[in-house]
């Protein structure tokens, strides 16, 4: 099943063969060592595409995020040199287009509403299997969630760092819309990529499981898939990602040469072909001639020192 949705007035127009790559940080808290690695690898991947460089605040979800968040975490990449280009794209700001987008496919028949709880749905196993589907049921009474159904199998893709990811279980029919009135991650990341002409998009391997139903979600809706690298996460534990939730150290932007030294480690830059680079400006462009993704770790996560303010990698 392939959706068309309505035309969206205003979207980023871009050229379809140049690259587009974008960060997109939730403001839920302050940029870490592995928010660096990751900003890191999507700038200089663009830049050396000679490509645009995006930012984007993900904060549909905004009883997580901090007010003024948004901007210490600005301040902080341009701290690190980091500079994007064209305007930031609020999530919270966006409401309008992805409702536009849930109209039409309840219009269209294409999305339903569903009545099942996360209880419901785990003692069924765990996985939704449809069963809202066909009761055509409307938005009256009990809060629902919306779904898209999603046919066949989690795709294959070809992933810029790890290759050639294999097709997986079968999909389940793909909420959009919460119960709470929140719009699901899937489905804003989705269609913020296609407005916004995204089309290459390097992330953590931790996003790595969501990413063939993102495609999938793209295929449905009939919108152009953009191509997918997923670096290793920095971890202190295998299964332990550094992150905001377990109070991972935020960046000192007083040591901005530093931090990058080591997220170019990470990322398999060698340090002795960038020590001698003092300014921000001068060190980025001189990573931006080494880089080369085919030497990122083919690996999902690097076990670092969570005891350093600036982390070093224990590879």
């Amino acid at each position: 099943m392939t959706i068309t949705l309505p035309s969206t007035d205003g979207a980023l127009q871009s050229d379809p063969r140049s690259y587009v790559g974008r960060f997109a940080p939730s403001p839920s808290g302050q940029l870490h060592f592995g928010s660096l690695v990751t900003a890191l690898a999507s700038y200089l991947e663009a830049r050396s595409k000679k490509g645009t460089w995006l930012v984007r605040m993900e904060d549909i979800d905004e009883p997580r995020c901090i007010n003024g968040m948004d901007i210490a975490i600005l301040n902080t990449l341009e701290a690190h040199g980091l500079t994007w280009d064209g305007e930031i794209i609020y999530q919270s700001q966006q409401h309008h287009r992805y409702q536009d987008s849930v109209d039409s496919l309840l219009t269209h028949n294409n999305a339903y509403y569903c009545q099942c709880t996360r209880k419901q749905i785990n003692a069924m196993g765990g996985r939704y299997s449809g069963q809202c589907r066909d009761k055509k049921l409307t938005a009256d009474g009990a809060d629902k969630a919306i779904r898209l159904p999603l046919t066949g199998n989690t795709p294959s893709f070809n992933d810029g760092v790890l290759g050639i990811v294999p097709e997986g279980e079968s999909l389940e029919d793909i909420v959009i819309k919460r119960r709470d009135g929140l719009y699901s991650y899937n489905i804003v990341v989705v269609l913020d990529d296609d407005y916004q002409g995204v089309n290459h998009i390097v992330r953590g391997a931790d996003l790595l499981p969501v990413t063939a139903t993102q495609i999938a979600l793209y295929r449905s809706l009939g919108l152009s898939v953009p191509h997918y690298s997923h670096i290793p996460v920095a971890s202190v534990a295998p299964g332990r990602k550094l992150s905001k939730q377990n109070h991972a150290k935020p960046l000192d932007n007083s040591h901005a040469i530093e931090n990058l030294h080591r997220a170019m480690t990470f990322l398999s830059l060698s340090p002795h072909q960038c020590q001698e680079y003092q300014g921000v400006d001068d060190l980025l462009k001189h990573a931006v001639s080494l880089w080369n993704m085919k030497k990122v770790p083919k690996t999902p996560e690097i076990i670092v020192d969570a005891q350093e303010s600036t982390y070093h990698s224990q590879r």
